[in-house]
């Protein structure tokens, strides 16, 4: 069974947490790629940032939903959710808009293993690490190519 290893893009473009949202959005598209790493200064892999980290700074905010009870209001969203959203919708650079502690793979990883993590948690952009240091990512194109080499019975 193919692995991380076999299908990942080695040498993956990778942005910087200080770099700015536009810059970020035309390197996304120019590559014509879903998602890059993001890596500190020592190389550490901190998060990804995924088109759609960028297409959230253009929708509308919502309010958390509340419960009014004897003049006092109860949350029933999370304050914590709403404020990421909002940082996300707000956000001039890389470290505000993109997903911390992301979704890692080893090169280990099996591809249906990797696909199911894709389809199940809807992350189209894995990190391969290994020994904590960013060595690949595998994204949807990767598993699709698969299906072009894999003969028919």
């Amino acid at each position: 069974m193919l692995k991380a290893i076999d299908i990942m893009t080695a040498d993956p473009v990778t942005l910087a947490p200080e770099t700015d949202i536009r810059t970020a959005a035309a390197l996304l598209l120019d590559r014509k790629i879903n998602g890059a790493p993001v890596v500190d200064a020592q190389g550490r892999l901190v998060g990804v940032l995924c088109q759609s980290d960028l297409v959230a700074q253009q929708k509308q905010v919502t309010l958390p939903s509340v419960f009014a009870m004897l003049d006092g209001f109860i949350a029933l969203s999370s304050r914590d959710d709403f404020e990421r959203e909002l940082q996300k919708i707000a956000a001039t650079s890389v470290a505000q808009a993109m997903t911390a502690s992301p979704r890692t793979v080893s090169p280990q990883t099996p591809i249906d293993e990797i696909a199911t993590v894709m389809v199940n948690e809807k992350l189209f952009t894995l990190p391969v690490v290994d020994s904590g240091r960013l060595v690949g990512v595998v994204g949807k194109e990767d598993i699709l190519r698969t299906l072009l080499t894999v003969k028919a019975p």
